[in-house]
């Protein structure tokens, strides 16, 4: 995608958001989930990937029991530097609303993550704050939007990493930024 959506959509004389560019990260596979209050509350989960963060947004945010697949929406593609934001987008610009950094790390695809991706299906392992093992991205067949944007669903994996929602709801237990708490 790149991030033309991305510039489209934003207007950064009245925004913080870094306008960023398409590179390649010196530190390796870089992961991230924002906690975004716009409109709606979401989390932003963000993988690097081909030089840019690509994105999606998950209403009810991850979860750790692999019995729950969360709707994740894919959404245009964010620069690197979008990884570190924290603050308050204004409420007349796209997605105002306040911005945390709810969870960093590095992830770890399990095979090539390109063909994985252009095929609907990245198995990966994340290595963060609070998310940590595996986790699949599953695309939905026949969910395109006429806009572009699809739907996935963000599973977690079963491993020593995952517990029943019953026993912990992870949204819930961990609020607070991993930046500024």
């Amino acid at each position: 995608m790149g991030l033309r959506e991305y510039r489209q959509k934003r207007h950064f004389e009245k925004t913080p958001e870094p306008p960023g560019e398409v590179r390649e990260s010196t530190t390796g596979r870089f992961f991230c989930v924002q906690k975004h209050a716009a409109s709606h509350l979401h989390y932003d989960f963000r993988l690097e990937l081909d030089g840019v963060l690509k994105s999606w947004a998950v209403p009810k945010g991850p979860c750790l029991d692999p019995d729950q697949k969360r709707l994740a929406v894919q959404v245009e593609d964010h620069p690197l530097d979008y990884g570190s934001f924290e603050g308050i987008i204004p409420l007349e610009e796209y997605g105002g609303g306040t911005v945390l950094l709810w969870d960093r790390g590095t992830w770890e695809p399990i095979g090539d993550p390109q063909e994985a991706y252009d095929q609907g299906h990245l198995k990966f392992r994340l290595q963060g704050e609070k998310l940590r093992g595996g986790w699949d991205l599953v695309r939905l067949k026949a969910q395109e939007e006429e806009d572009g944007y699809r739907n996935w669903l963000l599973i977690k994996g079963k491993d020593d990493e995952s517990q029943p929602l019953q026993e912990i709801d992870i949204i819930e237990a961990e609020p607070l930024s991993v930046v500024s708490g």
